[in-house]
């Protein structure tokens, strides 16, 4: 009989699970602060998930920091989901946004939280006023 409520159990708390990584697909709006705080720039993209944990993002559009992404910008990113409970999806999210030129490649690694994802931030570049780092939000409109 416990074996019986033990996999009883299994069962529901696996089908409260879900592998279902639809849950990112959507229009997403970045904020990104610097170390004091302020507004470093943010930017919008469309994100929608692919086979192997992977991301295609399109229409992404810099609102601010115009010097670090001119132009077109290429940009990959994963999302590892690690489980839909009672309709909230969590998981682990990376972005990395490279510049048209190549010289500067802003980092995003946070968690996401069912239309919210929280992290950090890391902008490297050859590009006068392109470094820095901080935290990071993007949520889903």
């Amino acid at each position: 009989m416990k074996r019986l409520l033990l996999v009883l159990g299994l069962a529901a708390l696996l089908a409260a699970c879900s592998t279902d990584h639809s849950s990112i697909n959507g229009t997403w709006t970045a904020v990104l602060s610097d170390t004091n705080g302020s507004q470093a720039f943010n930017f919008t993209t469309a994100l929608t998930a692919v086979s192997n944990n992977g991301l295609n993002l399109t229409n992404l559009n810099f609102n601010t920091q115009e010097p670090c992404f001119p132009g077109t910008s290429s940009a990959t990113g994963a999302f590892v989901l690690s489980g839909t409970f009672n309709g909230i999806s969590s998981g682990g999210f990376q972005m990395t946004v490279n510049s048209s030129s190549g010289s500067n490649q802003l980092q995003l690694n946070g968690t996401a939280n069912n239309n919210s994802i929280a992290g950090t931030w890391t902008l490297t570049g050859s590009t006068s006023g392109c470094t820095g780092s901080g935290t990071f939000t993007m949520n889903k409109s």
